[in-house]
């Protein structure tokens, strides 16, 4: 996906070396590296689990993947000047895969997505990925856009904290339009900040609904700056997008989940847009949950007509071979 071109120069490489990777929210880590406001990072991330699953994985392996941990993070970064209170100003200024990926879910015992009882058997996509294309089944072509689906500064709060939830401090917000031109704002709540990131995607769904986006590793480029000016209680961006999956608008195809619950509204789109691509493009089940979670953006159409509420899962038509 084109964006601005921005000029920049490197001041710090972080690379995916045991000593600068963790696995869980700390304000007791000691940082990996500590930088000026102005100063640019380089951060070489791993994937979301850490390895387990490389191109040569099968759909037979995955019950053996493990989520303890997950998310491994490559930082932290302090921040000099940052304290409790202030903002960390995050500009991202590039974000490279490394030519591969991959889309999971887990068998439906784990309980993991937003339909594990649908799917009692695991499903995997290994993604080739060229420049912005990510080719899929049936000649189906994803356009990428990456970002860090993991993304934030450590919690107030001592001990250590899980990566899978997001927080007050930002951490796995999954915001697909966190992507290179973007600027996210952190409340601090420790001296430094102490950034990190990880858990790249190179392309996702709004809702990344089988648990995946295009899991990816990958390099993220950011510029940090100190925001004495600003007070927020959680995080807050700017975006250029793109807020379609070619960055223009483009035709869709829809389905409505309604109900007077949102998230059994939210399954109902889903499993709607699922019944569409298995009825109406030929793809299996498993395929079309995949595909799913990689390209159909899920909107909240309303919530003011009680008792029902309305969510849409919008599917880009340009993503099929003419």
């Amino acid at each position: 996906m084109a964006h601005t071109e921005r000029e920049y120069t490197i001041d710090h490489r972080l690379s995916d070396r045991d000593e600068n990777i963790h696995s869980a929210w700390d304000n007791s880590l000691d940082p990996a590296l500590t930088v000026e406001p102005g100063d640019v990072v380089r951060f070489e991330c791993r994937d979301a689990v850490d390895g387990q699953i490389d191109v040569e994985t099968t759909v037979e392996d995955v019950p053996d993947v493990s989520f303890d941990p997950v998310h491994p993070l490559t930082g932290p970064v302090a921040v000099e000047g940052a304290e409790p209170g202030d903002v960390l100003e995050v500009e991202l200024l590039d974000c490279q895969h490394k030519g591969w990926g991959y889309n999971v879910f887990f068998p439906s015992e784990m309980g993991l997505g937003l339909l594990p009882d649908d799917f009692e058997e695991p499903g995997l996509h290994i993604w080739d990925l060229e420049g912005d294309v990510g080719q899929f089944v049936n000649g189906i072509e994803i356009p990428l856009d990456p970002f860090p689906g993991t993304i934030g500064v450590a919690p107030g709060e001592d001990g250590t904290h899980d990566t899978l939830p997001p927080r007050d401090v930002g951490g796995n917000m999954d915001v697909k339009h966190l992507t290179e031109g973007s600027t996210l704002y952190l409340p601090v709540e420790v001296e430094g900040g102490l950034f990190s990131t990880g858990d790249c995607h190179a392309a996702q769904g709004d809702g990344e609904v089988c648990v995946t986006g295009i899991e990816a590793p990958m390099f993220v480029t950011a510029r940090f700056d100190v925001r004495s000016d600003m007070e927020i209680e959680q995080p807050q961006f700017r975006t250029e997008g793109p807020f379609t999956p070619t960055g223009v608008d483009e035709p869709m195809y829809g389905t409505t989940g309604i109900s007077d619950d949102l998230m059994t509204a939210t399954k109902k789109a889903v499993r709607h847009m699922i019944d569409h691509l298995h009825n109406e493009r030929g793809l299996t089940r498993a395929e079309a949950y995949i595909l799913c979670s990689a390209a159909v953006d899920l909107k909240i159409s309303e919530v003011v007509d009680a008792p029902n509420w309305t969510v849409s899962a919008y599917l880009p038509e340009s993503i099929f071979p003419e």
